[in-house]
């Protein structure tokens, strides 16, 4: 049986800045984007194979969907510590590690899970101290305001379901083999 979470000693593809839209919540910021992620896009950004104790090598890559992104201030610097990748084929999440320089995918299952885009927004909403921290960004989840996560909430949910619905596959596909 297949493991549920993917390891690898690469960084995700970072987002594509033009065709996200961010959304400041206290001490966090949350970007939001439609992605595709195909074979080139992979080759673009140097992530066509997995690493570390990862068990697929080289893959296909033909999915698409809302990428919620998180991000907060650690070593000064602002960093993605957590990806809610809502693909339509392989929906899944990403916790992020800087300082390891790694990161792990874990995959849902939409029959349990429900639809990823909503159990996606449910995380935020419920679990994101205990999630950040999972991702090695203590000193992150420690700033978490409650209450100004509750207050973007609705207008990080509005930007989920606009990416999905009025994004430009043209337009975010030129974007992403040119970031």
């Amino acid at each position: 049986m297949r493991s549920h979470i993917t390891r690898y000693n690469l960084m995700p593809i970072p987002p594509v800045e033009a065709q996200t839209e961010y959304i400041e919540a206290g001490a966090l910021t949350f970007g939001i984007e439609y992605r595709l992620l195909t074979d080139a896009i992979a080759a673009a950004s140097r992530q066509t194979e997995a690493g570390g104790n990862d068990r697929g090598g080289q893959r296909e890559f033909d999915d698409r969907g809302v990428a919620i992104h998180v991000f907060g201030v650690q070593d000064g610097e602002r960093r993605e510590f957590l990806r809610f990748d809502c693909f339509n084929e392989d929906p899944h999440y990403h916790y992020v590690s800087w300082r390891a320089s790694s990161n792990e995918m874990l995959h849902l299952d939409p029959i349990a899970d429900g639809e990823p885009l909503a159990w996606a927004l449910e995380r935020i909403r419920t679990r994101l101290p205990q999630m950040l921290t999972r991702a090695g960004a203590l000193e992150v989840a420690s700033e978490v305001d409650q209450a100004a996560i509750e207050e973007a909430m609705p207008g990080i949910a509005e930007a989920t379901y606009r990416a999905r619905y009025h994004h430009d596959d043209a337009a975010v596909l030129a974007g992403a083999l040119n970031n």
